[in-house]
């Protein structure tokens, strides 16, 4: 059962059980800290986690080094992203997701992991993840490479991300990561 008793940066006062933490325990940890976000953070070594208004601002991607663009909420009204927006410069995946509890985001968390890790991989790439305002669709992806790819649980990678930006994946999505969170851990 989660204690919530908020410390200044939110994290040690709450306690969570040592398995995968119940959707509301990690309420408890996402509503703690800072509960606002900038238009674009950098959550991992040049891995940037973001909203729409800097998706649709070509010169501060290309100001931020952004070689590829992993877009949340593609096809979405106000999201629409593309190769052809970005140009030549720029790699372009999207998911079209939509950002309510009963959506699956499931079936793209490996295919979204896989394709932040090939552009990580990528001499002097920098990737942006973004959907309309940066704390739901795209933060849960961003949480399921870290899990996949880095082996982190789903509350040390919601507490690594917490670091630089605030996140607050939906319900629905959390749930399918407390999901992911068990499978890894089974195969660990």
């Amino acid at each position: 059962m989660a204690q919530c008793q908020l410390s200044s940066n939110g994290l040690e006062g709450c306690s969570i059980s040592s398995e995968t933490p119940s959707v509301k325990e990690l309420e408890c940890i996402l509503y703690s800290g800072k509960r606002y976000g900038n238009h674009v953070d950098e959550v991992w070594p040049n891995l940037f986690l973001g909203d729409m208004s800097m998706a649709h601002d070509r010169h501060g991607l290309w100001k931020l080094g952004i070689t590829h663009v992993l877009n949340a909420a593609h096809g979405k009204m106000h999201c629409q992203g593309s190769h052809a927006f970005y140009g030549k410069t720029v790699d372009y995946h999207g998911v079209p997701a939509n950002d309510v509890p009963t959506f699956d985001l499931s079936p793209y968390f490996y295919p979204a992991a896989d394709y932040i890790h090939e552009a990580l991989n990528s001499p002097g790439a920098r990737i942006f993840v973004h959907c309309a305002v940066g704390v739901s669709r795209s933060a849960s992806l961003v949480l399921a490479y870290l899990m996949i790819y880095h082996h982190y649980t789903l509350v040390d990678a919601i507490r690594k991300v917490k670091e630089n930006r605030w996140i607050f994946p939906n319900r629905g999505f959390l749930k399918q990561l407390r999901t992911l969170d068990i499978q890894l851990r089974k195969q660990h």
